[in-house]
């Protein structure tokens, strides 16, 4: 097995920390953004896209922070996805950090303007 590749994309986002963090992790503030529909039963949270699914673990969170996921079909013990929330010390502008890996630079580059979109979909949806 190759070594993955971890990718960091950091966008600002102009909303409430309370916000954002409810939209990264409830099933209902997923659901606006990132997939069609969530299921959560214990720690694995099942993600619907238009006829397909994955099923990630919930690895850690801190409230207001941050929230990471394991994705379960990959086998890899060193990866995840990572959702947090970044806040700048001088001006408190409000920014989401996402943190991912991938199979190669190409994948990297093409997975990073997914999560853009993904992101801007995100923005839409709170009004910021």
């Amino acid at each position: 097995m190759s070594e993955k590749i971890k990718f960091q994309k950091e966008i600002p986002i102009k909303t409430s920390i309370g916000i954002l963090y409810d939209m990264l992790t409830t099933p209902s503030g997923l659901s606006d953004w990132f997939c069609d529909d969530v299921n959560i039963d214990s720690e694995i949270y099942t993600f619907f896209w238009e006829g397909s699914q994955e099923k990630a673990e919930l690895i850690r969170q801190s409230k207001n922070e941050f929230i990471r996921f394991k994705w379960v079909e990959d086998e890899d013990p060193t990866t995840y996805f990572e959702l947090r929330i970044k806040i700048d010390g001088i001006t408190k502008d409000v920014a989401l950090e996402v943190t991912d890996f991938a199979d190669s630079e190409e994948e990297a580059e093409e997975d990073t303007l997914v999560w853009e979109s993904q992101i801007n979909d995100l923005k839409r949806v709170i009004g910021a």
